[in-house]
Order: structure tokens, then sequence, then C-alpha cells
């Protein structure tokens, strides 16, 4: 467990961001991975009377506070509804309900951490974050940064109409994935395969190709085989490089396989 000094409420994102440039602080997320560690610090930084728990729908994006909770996310149902489940189906396995209720959306993404499904699924989503200085910024940039003492205010999934599809393989059900793909679709953008837990941070593959649009099962293998040869894996105790390459190309498969069946969902209701 860490320890800390002195606790502070913070007033203003500007108060939090003044405080936080001292090394021996450090902002509070939702404590799920930061109580693990037995780092000491002189003060713990709060946010969550800053309003920044809030999910809202706007014309052209979705904003999401950094404080919004994973559970939160995964009963949104206008998240549900708009992104085809996928962002319910990154979070559901993630050890249990009472740790997503605590653990926020925040301290998943600023983590940057190589086991996330959360930024695997987001960088499919093309999401942007606010930083409070840094402004706004792709999240695939954003995931590749070094660390630094700004703030993320809230993450920008724009509406762009994507189909999409997550899909993981654990060891057991609430174990962190051995490998997770979050693939997206749309006409103009073409395919965004994102495969995370290699078991580094997402590693993003574009495959713009006019036969892929509409991929039937030789195309899906084409496909699949195409991001298998983008990423590199590496092995750890959950996996072998091998194990992660093969499992790399039947995640993708069945992402593509599950946009095609929502492609022609779509076509039949219009």
């Amino acid at each position: 467990m860490f320890h800390a000094k002195n606790y502070v409420l913070a007033e203003s994102l500007e108060e939090a961001w003044q405080l936080n440039q001292k090394r021996t602080n450090k902002i509070l997320g939702g404590m799920a991975w930061m109580k693990m560690s037995k780092q000491n610090y002189q003060s713990v930084i709060d946010l969550s009377a800053l309003h920044l728990d809030q999910i809202e729908e706007q014309e052209d994006a979705f904003s999401i506070g950094c404080m919004v909770s994973l559970h939160t996310m995964e009963t949104d149902s206008r998240l549900d509804t708009y992104f085809h489940g996928a962002i319910r189906e990154s979070v559901r396995h993630i050890v249990g309900v009472q740790f997503r209720n605590c653990a926020t959306v925040g301290g998943s993404i600023f983590g940057r951490f190589g086991f996330s499904d959360v930024l695997t699924c987001f960088m499919a989503l093309d999401a942007q974050v606010e930083l409070y200085k840094g402004g706004i910024l792709p999240l695939r940039q954003f995931a590749s940064m070094p660390y630094d003492n700004d703030i993320l205010v809230r993450i920008l999934l724009p509406k762009k109409g994507k189909l999409v599809s997550y899909q993981s393989m654990r060891n057991t059900a609430t174990d962190f994935p051995v490998l997770a793909v979050a693939a997206s679709f749309d006409p103009q953008d073409g395919w965004l395969i994102c495969v995370g837990a290699r078991p580094g941070k997402a590693a993003a593959v574009v495959c713009q190709e006019p036969h892929f649009s509409s991929p039937d099962d030789n195309q899906a293998e084409q496909l699949a085989s195409f991001v298998q040869g983008q990423v590199s894996f590496g092995s750890n105790m959950r996996a072998s490089a091998a194990y992660r390459s093969h499992l790399c190309k039947v995640l993708v498969k069945r992402a593509v396989k599950e946009i095609a069946s929502q492609s022609s969902e779509k076509r039949e209701s219009l």
C-alpha cells in the first residue's frame, strides 16, 4: 500500500495541475492499481470534486470525464448502442463489478498499460484525449508519448458511425488478456485494427484495401494474415510470442466476421 502525508481535494484543475508538478505528489484516480504500490508521496490529489465523472453525448462525439468508472461505461446504454456493445465487452472481464466501480477510465488511459483492454478498444474508435495543458490529441499519439505531469481531463469518442468489434482471450475469466483485438470499419477510412496485450501496449494496423470492404471468409483470412504480419509479439508468464501470433489471426477473423454481420444487419434495417 502507498503512503501519503497529505490528502488534497482539488477545487480546480489549475490547483490540481500546480500540485502535480512536484515529483513527490500524485493524482488519485480510482486507486485500483495505485493501492498495490509501495510508494511514498508528499501529497495525493483527488479530482472527484471537479464533476469529471459524467458521460455526455454531444452532436459529434461522446465526452467521457476522467473520473468515470469502468462500470459506468459498461452500463451506459448510449455507448452500448452506438458502439455495438464493444465498450461493454472490453471491460466486462476486468476483475469484478466492485473493482470496475472503483477503477476510472482516466486511470486506465493515462497509465497506458500494455494489458489495458480500454486502451485497445478506444484506439480502434479513433478516440482523442483532452489534456489540461496539452490540449486535444489522438489517443494513438498519446499512447506513444512519455509520461509527464499533465492531467488527463476527458476522453472524446468521435461519432463516425463505425462498425466495431472487441475480442479477447484470457486464461481465466477475470485475468489480464493473453491477447486483445479491437477492430473498426467504415467505408471512408477502411479498417483500423488494434492489437493489445502483446504483451506491450496496443499496436494499430490500418488497411484501406477496397476488396476488404465486404469480406467473405477468404478475405477475412487474408486480412487477419496481413494484421498478424504487421504486429510484433512477446512472451511472458501468460503466453509465448508464437501463441499470441496465432491468437492474433484467430481474433482478427472473429472481429472481421462480427463486423460483416453488423454491416448486413445495418443494410437490412435501411
